[in-house]
């Protein structure tokens, strides 16, 4: 109930996805959000796609398994 008066107070509809599985404290998080929605409508390079969706993964509750998840990928590029 809480996270629906802040989201008519910061004027950003969540998704049910959203709702559930996203902490949002602060009024900063809405904006990240709302920046977030406004760089999926561009076009972007596959690369700036993809930090954009680490970015997404960062507001969720248990962001630390999509973090550790991206790292290990990361690592895995630059093995020796």
């Amino acid at each position: 109930m809480i996270l629906k008066l802040k989201e008519k107070l910061y004027g950003i509809n969540l998704t049910s996805y959203e709702r559930k599985n996203y902490s949002m404290p602060k009024k900063e998080d809405f904006a990240i959000l709302n920046k977030i929605r406004e760089l999926e409508k561009r076009k972007l390079s596959l690369r700036d796609k993809e930090v954009v969706k680490l970015i997404r993964t960062q507001l969720e509750k248990n962001w630390r398994a999509p973090l550790i998840e991206f790292l290990n990928k990361f690592l895995k590029k630059y093995e020796k």
